[in-house]
């Protein structure tokens, strides 16, 4: 019968109306449905979760509205950020110092108005109250890779090889259980990597290209194939391929995400491939195992 809970708190003006509504924008609140009348107007503002709760015994300093939040610190910040820029270095008074609770948790109030005080807080405890969570090691000693790189690009592609070996060398894999395989374009990608899936013999499939929308013609129609076929192919041979085929604008993009300016993309290719045959293992074995549960 119950379908939900509201606390209505009259902002008095419309400037404080606007400010309060800003404040909870900024927090990232979802907005929920509001109303705009002749006579008044509301701004409403969702979460996840909603409780009554009544207390009997010590009960910490608070506003009368506590906001659970999973990174408090973020949440501090945020409110810091927007006191100094909606009321300069006096409005921060009104901003708490974080403190821990009695009940293994921190919390800060905030005024984002005088007289509108909001408590947040969170679990000391990042696990507390949530289910634990089955996560893939990066270990690759005893896996078996495959890499199915496009020739096509070399300058580009050879990087992409390089950081691709290189995070599986580094995380444990030996030289004998990597096989490369060269195809001519990011086009032949899909098909190497489902035959070599349906070898068996390969843990994982590490598919490495790149496609410069300045040098192809068809850039979007070769790039949603090959996109396409290795998601096929990974569904329906259940072995694990990561995906570390470029699109880019210009072959300056392309250098920058093959180790120039933004990382390898080869590198976090291989290493994803990595977590997934760990964290596959671990399922089917029933979600145990070395390093199993974080």
């Amino acid at each position: 019968m119950i379908k939900g809970i509201s606390f209505l708190r009259p902002a008095g003006s419309a400037a404080v109306y606007d400010r309060l509504a800003s404040f909870f924008s900024a927090l990232g609140f979802a907005s929920g449905k509001g109303w705009a009348e002749e006579s008044s107007r509301g701004a409403a503002f969702l979460a996840p979760l909603g409780n009554l709760e009544f207390v009997d015994g010590k009960f910490p300093s608070t506003a009368d509205v506590l906001v659970e939040v999973t990174a408090l610190d973020a949440v501090y910040q945020t409110a810091e950020v927007w006191l100094r820029s909606n009321g300069g270095d006096s409005a921060v008074v009104r901003l708490s110092p974080i403190t821990a609770t009695h009940w293994k948790s921190q919390i800060f109030t905030v005024e984002p108005e005088p007289g509108f005080g909001f408590t947040f807080w969170a679990w000391t405890d990042p696990l507390k109250g949530k289910p634990v969570a089955v996560e893939g090691d990066i270990s690759a000693a005893g896996m078996k890779f495959a890499i199915v790189v496009a020739r096509w690009n070399a300058v580009i592609t050879e990087r992409l090889l390089e950081g691709a070996l290189d995070a599986l060398l580094r995380s444990g894999a030996s030289r004998g259980d990597i096989e490369v395989v060269r195809v001519p374009g990011a086009w032949e990608i899909p098909s190497a990597a489902r035959t070599l899936a349906n070898l068996g013999k390969a843990d994982a499939i590490v598919t490495l290209g790149c496609l410069l929308r300045g040098e192809t013609a068809h850039y979007e129609a070769i790039y949603n194939e090959v996109s396409r076929g290795i998601g096929e192919s990974q569904q329906a041979t259940g072995i694990p391929h990561s995906f570390g085929v470029l699109t880019c604008e210009t072959l300056e993009q392309a250098l920058n995400r093959a180790g120039i300016k933004a990382g390898n993309k080869g590198f976090e290719a291989a290493a994803a491939a990595i977590e997934m045959v760990s964290l596959t293992r671990k399922l089917k074995s029933g979600g145990t195992g070395q390093g199993g549960a974080h």
